[in-house]
């Protein structure tokens, strides 16, 4: 049976009560104050914050700089930069659009981020569209200085070079492109219609020459058709007939012996001055940094051995693969063959490391192995004469009969 709680136990119950309910009335009237409290502390905070923004301008600027960084951070990429591939592509398109100083800014801003030899040609191409022919031709340069066998910069270079009158470096331009794709029906039909522009400008040259000439010569040797200010009147008797066929007959000989001297003199005034153009290029001997700027030298100094031999020796032997690289040529190789050959004798070492290094040029075995039986026999007897001789010194035989093997392979 359950005992009756005693007065103890219920008083603490009710004292338990009473403080359960004071509690309750303690956070409502908590609560109640913090409703009336918010709308000003509110108010506070938006005037401390704006106090903030003009005492503490530093850090809130700071702060602000921040946000705006974060904000930039997230709008870039990689993805979004711009690079040279994308920026060439971009001109490509404009090109197409015929919109060419677009597609020039394209090529520029490409060419500043990454310079290519097709970016450089493709600007080309754009300023020859706006008749900027001269930038043109500059840019091809650079395009052939970081890639000496593009032939589309070649190809470009020789129609920039014919707009501005330079038809014999156009001819020259059209020439090498041809020698590397002698199948290009396109650089063909260029080399031909420079070639034939060039001759055309030549013989108008010439004509000129002549006729000026001619009117020269008749100017001196014309008859005078009067006698102290008066007119010669018609000659009737057969004396003064025969008289007068005579004078004529004298006089024509002299206008054709002053023709045939004045032709003379042109010709050997024009000996002059070629001989003249081939003497100063010839002290001007620079060397080469490409196979093209190698072989234009070495073409202007055709038949003057002593000048071609300087030419070589110009160029440091280990020098020769990077300047030939894949464009070197079976006439131009063996032109320099012949041409160390000269000098064998006097300058076995030099010589010796002109051939070695020869060998090191990308495209030396392929053009070996496809020598002409007569270019082929030519090397055998330049070789077996010159440098696989008796004389030779011990300590460069050996090393001339490794180089045999190289330039004169068993067929």
């Amino acid at each position: 049976m359950a005992r009756a709680p005693n007065k103890h136990g219920r008083d603490q119950a009710l004292d338990f009560q009473g403080f359960l309910s004071d509690l309750q009335d303690w956070e409502l009237s908590l609560k109640d104050k913090d409703k009336k409290m918010r709308p000003q502390d509110s108010h506070q905070e938006k005037l401390k914050t704006r106090d903030l923004g003009t005492s503490s301008g530093n850090f809130d600027h700071s702060r602000n700089l921040d946000s705006i960084n974060t904000m930039s951070s997230s709008f870039t990429s990689e993805d979004s930069l711009p690079d040279a591939a994308s920026e060439k592509e971009l001109g490509n398109e404009y090109f197409k659009q015929k919109k060419f100083k677009e597609a020039i800014d394209c090529y520029s801003r490409s060419i500043a981020l990454s310079p290519s030899a097709v970016a450089y040609a493709n600007r080309a191409m754009a300023y020859i569209k706006i008749k900027s022919f001269q930038e043109a031709e500059d840019d091809c340069t650079e395009a052939l200085d970081l890639d000496d066998r593009y032939i589309k910069a070649y190809s470009r270079r020789a129609t920039a070079r014919k707009e501005l009158g330079k038809l014999k470096e156009s001819i020259e331009d059209a020439e090498f492109a041809l020698r590397l794709e002698p199948q290009n029906q396109e650089i063909k039909k260029q080399y031909t219609e420079a070639k034939s522009l060039y001759e055309k400008t030549i013989l108008q040259k010439a004509s000129g020459a002549r006729k000026n000439s001619v009117q020269e010569v008749q100017k001196v040797g014309k008859l005078d058709t009067k006698v102290n200010g008066q007119s010669i009147q018609p000659v009737s008797s057969s004396a003064q007939i025969t008289e007068m066929t005579a004078v004529l007959d004298h006089t024509k000989r002299n206008n054709t012996t002053r023709k045939q001297e004045v032709k003379a003199s042109v010709q050997e005034l024009a000996s002059r001055a070629a001989s003249r153009v081939k003497a100063v290029a010839a002290e001007k001997i620079t060397p080469p940094n490409s196979a093209y700027q190698f072989e234009v030298s070495w073409r202007g100094l055709s038949g003057d051995n002593a000048r071609q031999t300087s030419l070589l020796k110009a160029i440091s032997p280990s020098a020769l693969p990077q300047i030939f690289k894949n464009a070197l040529t079976v006439s131009i190789l063996l032109d320099i063959i012949k041409c160390v050959a000269t000098f064998f004798v006097e300058e076995m070492d030099l010589a010796v490391n002109y051939l070695e290094n020869l060998t090191r040029v990308p495209r030396f075995d392929t053009l070996i192995m496809f020598l002409s039986s007569s270019d082929n026999a030519d090397l055998v007897k330049i070789w077996n004469e010159v440098f696989d001789n008796e004389a030779t010194p011990i300590e460069y035989a050996q090393k001339l009969d490794n180089l045999h093997t190289k330039y004169c392979p068993k067929r």
